[in-house]
């Protein structure tokens, strides 16, 4: 396996993506990318895959481990629609980092790990550690000597942020005050059906955490849910992104916006990365902020934001009131939620 020149290849060539995992065939898809590919996707997800993406099967056991001292991604966590995509492009303009953003091969091991200890899993946990030590050695790789990587993860990929980040990994965590996230919601339709869709799941997770959790699903109205949903990846990084460890760098996105170039040299110095005041400024200046960042050919901007926001408010009041009331109420519940910041007025580290 040593003198393969397709393994030494695949050890250091970014170029190589695992895409995702067949699990019942126990086999990886590998997509071939160039730098370029990685910039412009929103998402390295099913959508990659056009017919000018190379791309073949593989057995898992086929592909090669990380070598010793491999680098590791990392990575950016976030609790869904935060700017967390926006972060990522600014953060690769202005220090050369690449960018992986939402990589489906992290979902398959987030699922793994849901079912981990239980008889239905697929893998042992021996098996889920090695192959998670794989892929963080894989999604390390960058297209030049140095080059690090960031991964922006998708939201419920937080559930697992501890394994991936390990004991000296470092990380963002991106959020909102509740009555952002619930206005940022209710003003995109898009956004309010992939929240309900994901409202299942989610407060199996959050029930998970809370001993007697005392509501179902089909009690909640679909605002409260949108709370719910807030409540339980806030949770969730709550116990795997420690806010006051300082290898976890918590970002209020809606702070960041009143003043991006601050808190955009505060997270590129948390990674280490290189971006001196001129690239920010440049970068900051640029398209980026004036574009969707999910879809770059529609235009968006802070401005639109805070206006769709207030537009919101306004016309989903009551309920808004009574999904805050709710969460509220499950923080006097319960003590572990008690720190969490619902009207981001409480104390929480947002520089490095």
């Amino acid at each position: 396996m040593a003198d393969d020149p397709f393994q030494r290849r695949f050890a250091a060539d970014a170029s190589l993506l695992p895409h995702m995992a067949d699990l019942s065939n126990d086999r990886v898809l590998i997509a071939l990318l160039g730098e370029a590919d990685y910039r412009a996707a929103s998402f390295l997800d099913q959508r990659l895959l056009t017919d000018r993406i190379g791309r073949e099967w593989m057995g898992w056991d086929a592909l090669p481990a990380p070598g010793p001292g491999a680098p590791r991604p990392d990575f950016i966590f976030h609790i869904g629609h935060v700017g967390s995509t926006l972060v990522s492009r600014l953060l690769a303009e202005v220090s050369g980092a690449l960018p992986l953003r939402e990589p489906m091969l992290l979902r398959t091991l987030a699922q793994v790990a849901e079912r981990i200890d239980r008889p239905e899993s697929v893998w042992s946990p021996d098996l889920y550690r090695t192959r998670l030590a794989q892929t963080l050695g894989w999604l390390g790789r960058g297209f030049a000597p140095g080059q690090r990587a960031t991964v922006k993860a998708s939201s419920v990929i937080t559930a697992i942020a501890g394994d991936l980040t390990g004991a000296d990994g470092r990380a963002l965590f991106l959020h909102v005050p509740l009555p952002r996230y619930l206005e940022t919601i209710l003003a995109g339709e898009a956004s309010m059906a992939e929240t309900q869709a994901q409202a299942p799941a989610r407060i199996a997770r959050l029930a998970a955490m809370l001993p007697d959790f005392p509501h179902a699903l089909w009690q909640l109205p679909p605002v409260t849910r949108v709370a719910m949903s807030w409540l339980c990846e806030m949770a969730a990084a709550q116990q795997t992104l420690p806010p006051r460890d300082p290898r976890h760098l918590w970002i209020d996105f809606e702070a960041m916006l009143a003043d991006p170039a601050r808190a955009l040299a505060a997270q590129a110095a948390h990674f280490g990365l290189p971006a001196d005041g001129a690239r920010i400024d440049a970068a900051l200046a640029g398209p980026i902020m004036r574009q969707y960042s999910k879809a770059p050919e529609h235009g968006y901007s802070p401005g639109l934001r805070r206006e769709l926001q207030a537009g919101a408010a306004a016309k989903h009041a009551p309920a808004i009131a009574d999904a805050i009331a709710w969460v509220e109420a499950l923080a006097a519940r319960y003590t572990s939620l008690g720190d969490l910041p619902i009207h981001g007025d409480r104390e929480m580290r947002c520089s490095s």
